[in-house]
C-alpha cells in the first residue's frame, strides 16, 4: 500500500498561509510538563501567561501530528471518516493560529481564546470513535498487509496520546480560567493534589459492576487489600492519595474492571459464587503500584500478544452506535487505557495465566517532578517508522511491554526530557517555548 506525500490532503483542507504556519510549527518540537509544573503553574500564573503559552504549544502539538496523519497509507487517508477527522483538525489549527499576534492583556483576547479552546474540545469529542471507524473502514474495504497494519497501530498510539496531552492541557486553561469557573475548588485544573487512590477505585469498580450486571445480570465482588492507608507526617494513618488527575485514573481502572468481570462471569458461569477481584495498593518511594487479579480463565499466549493492538477484541465488535453502553468489544479499551498510565510516565502491564486469571498492573509516578508528559514528536525518525519494511521495536510496538525488568520505559523519539532552554521569540515561559525538531 502506497505512503502519500505529506501535502496531499492539506492542500485541500488549508489555505497557503494556514499551510506556511503549519511548516513552521511542526519544525518544532511539543515541551513536555511535569505534574509538579501543571500544579505550580496553575496555582500561581495568570490567565494572561497561560494564553501566551498555549497559543503556541497547542498548535506546535497539532501541527506534529497533522503532518504525521499524511504519513499514512493513501487508501487510509482517502476513508470517509479520516477525511471528516482530518477537516476537524484543520479548522482547529486554523482557528487556534487566528491568536498568534493576539495582545494577552486584552480581556476580549482572554475570553475568545477561551471559548475558541472549548469549542475544539467540543469539536474533538469523537475523535477515538471516528478514527477507530476510519479503520474499520479500510480493514473492510482493502486487503491490508502486515506492513501496513503495524504502521497504523504505530501511529495510533501516538495520535492518540497527542490527542490526550492537548485535552490536558484545554483542560487546564478553561478549568482554571473560564468565566464561571469552579474557584473554590482544591482541584488545580484537572489535577488532584489529594486524588485518593482507593476512592477511585471503588468508583471504577461499582460503575463497571453496574455494566456487568446489565448484561449478565451479576458481577463478582471486590476484595482491596495492601497499602491503602498510610501514615502521614504526623503519624497518623489516612488513606493513600496521589498528585493525579482521577479521570485519567478513572479511566484506567474502569477498563480493567470491565475485562475481569466479563471473563470472571463468563468462566464462572455455571458456578453458584463468582469468586472476587483482588486488588492489591503498594506505594514506594518512586511509583504508585495497583494491581487488579481476577480468576477469569486467563488468556493464551499466542493472544497476549494482540491484546493492545488497536480493533483486537477478545469480545464480539459491537455497533459503532450502541444504544446502551457496551461492556467490551472495540479493542480499544487497554490500548488506550495504557497511553492513560504512560502519558505522566507511568505504565500497564499484563500477566496472563491460561487456564487460571490475569494480572493487570498499574504503575504511576508517585513523585511529581518524575511524572513527566509522554509526547510524540514528528521528526525523521518517526518518518522512517512508516517506510520500514519491519517497524522498530518501540513504546507502541504492542509486543513489547517497553520496561524492562528493573530498566526505564523505551523512550525512542518521544520528547519526554526536562524542559529547554528558551526557544528565540517563544512565548513568555521560555522555559516552556517550543523548540525545534530533528
Amino acid at each position: 500500500m502506497r505512503f502519500t506525500p505529506t501535502v496531499r490532503n492539506l492542500n485541500k483542507l488549508l489555505d497557503l498561509k494556514s499551510l506556511k504556519m503549519l511548516d513552521h510549527y511542526s519544525q518544532f518540537n511539543p515541551s513536555p510538563l511535569t505534574i509538579k509544573q501543571f500544579m505550580e503553574f496553575g496555582r500561581t500564573a495568570t490567565e494572561e501567561e497561560s494564553f501566551t503559552f498555549l497559543r503556541k504549544e497547542i498548535p506546535v502539538r497539532l501541527s506534529n501530528i497533522m503532518k504525521e496523519i499524511n504519513l499514512l497509507p493513501g487508501n487510509l487517508l482517502q476513508m470517509p471518516s479520516v477525511l471528516i477527522l482530518q477537516d476537524w483538525y484543520a479548522q482547529s489549527f486554523r482557528d487556534l493560529v487566528e491568536f498568534e499576534s493576539s495582545s494577552p492583556n486584552s480581556r476580549v483576547n482572554l475570553v475568545q481564546f477561551c471559548q475558541t479552546l472549548k469549542t475544539v474540545q467540543t469539536r474533538h469529542t469523537n475523535v477515538v470513535q471516528t478514527m477507530a471507524q476510519g479503520v474499520l473502514e479500510l480493514k473492510e474495504s482493502h486487503t491490508v498487509d502486515h506492513q501496513t497494519d503495524m504502521a497504523i497501530q504505530y501511529f495510533l498510539d501516538r495520535f492518540y496520546m497527542s490527542r490526550i496531552s492537548m485535552r490536558m492541557l484545554i483542560h487546564q486553561h478553561t478549568l482554571l480560567f473560564e468565566p464561571n469557573a469552579d474557584k473554590d475548588t482544591p482541584r488545580i485544573g484537572m489535577i488532584d493534589p489529594h486524588c485518593k487512590v482507593k476512592s477511585v477505585i471503588m468508583e471504577a469498580f461499582q460503575n463497571a459492576a453496574f455494566l456487568c450486571e446489565e448484561y449478565y445480570d451479576c458481577a463478582p465482588d471486590i476484595e482491596i487489600k495492601g497499602q491503602t492507608l498510610v501514615k502521614n507526617a504526623k503519624g497518623k494513618k489516612v488513606g493513600l492519595e496521589l498528585v493525579y488527575p482521577p479521570p485519567h485514573l478513572y479511566h484506567i481502572l474502569f477498563e480493567l474492571f470491565k475485562n475481569s468481570m466479563r471473563a470472571t462471569v463468563e468462566t464462572h458461569s455455571k458456578s453458584h459464587e463468582l469468586p472476587e477481584i483482588e486488588v492489591l495498593v503498594a506505594k514506594g518511594e518512586h511509583d504508585v503500584s495497583i494491581r487488579v487479579s481476577d480468576q477469569g480463565g486467563g488468556i493464551p499466549r499466542h493472544i497476549t500478544d494482540h491484546l493492545f493492538h488497536y480493533l483486537f477484541s477478545t469480545a464480539p465488535r459491537p455497533s459503532m452506535t450502541p444504544t446502551k453502553a457496551p461492556l467490551a468489544g472495540y479493542g480499544y479499551g487497554l490500548p488506550l487505557s495504557r497511553l492513560y498510565a504512560r502519558y505522566f510516565h507511568g505504565d500497564l502491564i499484563l500477566n496472563s495465566y491460561d487456564g487460571y486469571g490475569t494480572d493487570a498492573v498499574v504503575y504511576l509516578k508517585a513523585l511529581t517532578h518524575e511524572a513527566t508528559e509522554l509526547l510524540p514528536v514528528f521528526n525523521k525518525t518517526s518518518t522512517k517508522q512508516y517506510k520500514a519494511a519491519i517497524p522498530t521495536a518501540d513504546w507502541t510496538d504492542p509486543t513489547f511491554s517497553g520496561v524492562s525488568r528493573g530498566g526505564r520505559p523505551l523512550e525512542l523519539h518521544l520528547q519526554t526530557a526536562s524542559l529547554p532552554p528558551p526557544a528565540p521569540g517563544g512565548p513568555a515561559l521560555g522555559r516552556w517555548s517550543p523548540q525545534p525538531s530533528d
